[in-house]
């Protein structure tokens, strides 16, 4: 049975990369909405983003943080995060930069956006495992992501049982 996924990430900077994330079919994914589509929500206020994020992440059982250059930037990733993390989903996050975007190109390693959150008093990076793909010059992140990905996913859902 395919996990059902919510995938978190800047829409702006790294939607290339992502599509390529989605098109491996580890997991069943969120819709992702067009550019029409999060300009609308976006005109309706935060209230209408929080709602809009909250109905995505409804009976997924993984958030995957997919971490591009300024994702750790961004305030609905931490929204998005925290929002997950409180529904009891696994989560976890797998930098992108080694991903090619349609020009061919790569880009500089983001920060882990887990480190600028806490739980309970500790980091967020002490409990959520993030992954590196196609550092090896051997492989390819694509290849990477492709063949771990879902033992990536088990791996979250159990970590975050063992933290209540």
């Amino acid at each position: 049975m395919a996990r059902k996924a919510f995938y978190s990430f800047h829409y702006e900077l790294d939607n290339w990369r992502v599509s390529q994330v989605r098109n491996i079919g580890v997991v069943d994914g969120n819709r992702p909405a067009s550019d029409n589509d999060w300009e609308s929500v976006k005109r309706g206020g935060n209230k209408a983003i929080e709602k809009w994020i909250d109905s995505q992440l409804f009976r997924k059982s993984v958030a995957i943080v997919l971490i591009g250059e300024k994702t750790a930037e961004r305030e609905w990733i931490k929204y998005e995060i925290n929002k997950a993390w409180n529904e009891g989903k696994g989560l976890l996050g797998i930098h992108i930069h080694n991903i090619k975007d349609k020009d061919g190109n790569k880009t500089s390693k983001g920060k882990n956006p887990f480190e600028d959150i806490k739980i309970s008093g500790k980091l967020m990076s002490d409990i959520v495992k993030t992954y590196d793909p196609g550092w090896l010059f051997f492989s390819s992140a694509y290849e990477d992501i492709r063949d771990n990905m879902a033992d990536w996913i088990e791996a979250a859902i159990k970590t975050r049982r063992q933290h209540g």
